[in-house]
């Protein structure tokens, strides 16, 4: 977003974030966070021209299914799950501090894939903000600003070249309205359901907004494509999900869990985030660098320098330890969010970086999308399910996985005196 747009909307909304649970992109630009990252990534080649059909007014386009996804299995009998990690993004968009593009990289040569969830304003420039309907608000209010012709070809081109390596492009909706007075959490149903089709409509229609006609298109069709979401500062939810359902998404992760195994609410699979230790702390944190800043320098995003380093490494330590009580214990899926900031100065994005680089080359490890794991658990048995979602935060199956799964005793390992023969199947 352009630095001036993003400094007046975070005047806006910082105190209405402060009092929320979770974060807002509300930061300024800045200088480049974390490591520099892969110097060379390897272009994506975009689809052949035969394959293309572009839709509305060619602001998006159906190019076929998408690259890179993985086809779910199911779980053979006794087979012990894989350690799922989900890291999302709320507002992607790419602005001066080039973090969308950054982190593309660093999820590449990690073998990963994530979520980015687009505020669909990003997609409208400042000069048509009266096109934005706010519930409860008047015509072109957001706390978030809008967007500039530079600002939303740097975003398209980045949700093209991510959507083309297997990501999933999500929605955190368009003006970001949070705590009293109109905000996400009064929303009826219904005006849900026209915030969401509002987002839908920027995205699917920035080209006639911008005037950028021969630009190339992205693509996917977004009204397949979009299938969950985060609201914003984790406001609204019953409502939003009440929307979402009727609208056909498959997943929300607006909420609050412990480390355990998702289960379906109203027909969505829930997704939320976790808490996870807090190292120094008796209590647990929140899974999302927004949490993590307000419990180490408040409302400042920009607190102590001297603690810079330190608070970065809390959050990668926090995270690291949530990663290793499931991977150990219950392989519940680990949901993790965060936003494209810079906030006391860029250490929340190198511990993320870091955590990335941490966990998703280990063995039986998937980095994967909200998309990717939802399709995951549809694939599953529904009673290899519900054992999973027995086992508590941190718990392995005390018998092992092989009879934890399978229903009957695991066999002893050969060679140890006075085991029983194994039964063949």
């Amino acid at each position: 977003m352009a630095a001036t747009q993003r400094i007046i909307a975070g005047t806006v909304v910082t105190a209405a974030c402060a009092a929320s649970l979770a974060g807002c992109a509300i930061g300024t630009d800045g200088a480049k966070a974390g490591a520099s990252g892969p110097q060379k990534a390897k272009p994506v080649q975009a689809p052949p021209k035969s394959v293309v059909r572009l839709i509305g007014d060619g602001s998006t386009a159906y190019t076929g299914a998408q690259p890179h996804l993985p086809r779910p299995e199911r779980l053979k009998p006794g087979q012990k799950p894989p350690q799922f990690v989900v890291f999302s993004w709320d507002g992607a968009g790419e602005d001066g501090q080039k973090l969308f593009s950054h982190f593309r990289k660093v999820a590449k040569a990690n073998n990963a894939t994530m979520t980015y969830f687009l505020s669909g304003v990003y997609m409208l420039p400042e000069e048509k903000r009266d096109l934005y309907r706010p519930p409860q608000h008047s015509p072109g209010r957001s706390d978030i600003g809008f967007n500039d012709e530079q600002g939303i070809a740097d975003t398209v081109k980045q949700l093209r070249l991510a959507w083309l390596e297997g990501n999933e492009i999500g929605t955190h909706f368009n003006g970001h309205f949070c705590g009293s007075g109109g905000g996400v959490g009064e929303w009826s149903v219904e005006e849900w359901k026209d915030e969401i089709a509002q987002a839908k409509q920027f995205v699917k229609s920035w080209k006639t907004n911008t005037g950028m006609t021969k630009a190339a298109p992205l693509p996917f069709d977004y009204d397949k494509e979009l299938v969950g979401g985060r609201t914003p500062c984790l406001e609204g939810q019953e409502n939003f999900m009440r929307a979402a359902r009727d609208l056909g998404f498959r997943y929300d992760t607006s909420g609050v869990n412990n480390q355990v195994w998702p289960k379906k609410r109203q027909g969505l699979w829930d997704l939320s985030m976790q808490l996870v230790p807090f190292p120094g702390h008796s209590y647990e944190q929140l899974t999302m660098d927004y949490n993590f800043m307000v419990n180490q320098s408040g409302t400042a995003t920009q607190g102590d320098p001297a603690k810079h380093e330190f608070w970065g490494d809390q959050m990668r330590d926090g995270l690291l330890n949530g990663f290793h009580r499931a991977y150990d214990g219950n392989r519940a899926p680990l949901i993790i969010g965060n936003h494209f900031e810079s906030w006391n100065g860029g250490t929340y994005m190198r511990a993320v970086e870091q955590v990335v680089e941490g966990v998703c080359n280990k063995p039986d490890v998937r980095c994967v999308s909200f998309r990717q794991l939802a399709d995951w658990l549809d694939a599953q048995d529904p009673t290899t399910l519900q054992k999973l979602g027995a086992l508590g935060v941190g718990e392995a199956p005390k018998q092992g996985w092989a009879s934890f799964l399978s229903g009957r005793p695991a066999p002893a390992p050969k060679g140890v005196p006075g085991a029983p023969a194994a039964k063949r199947p």
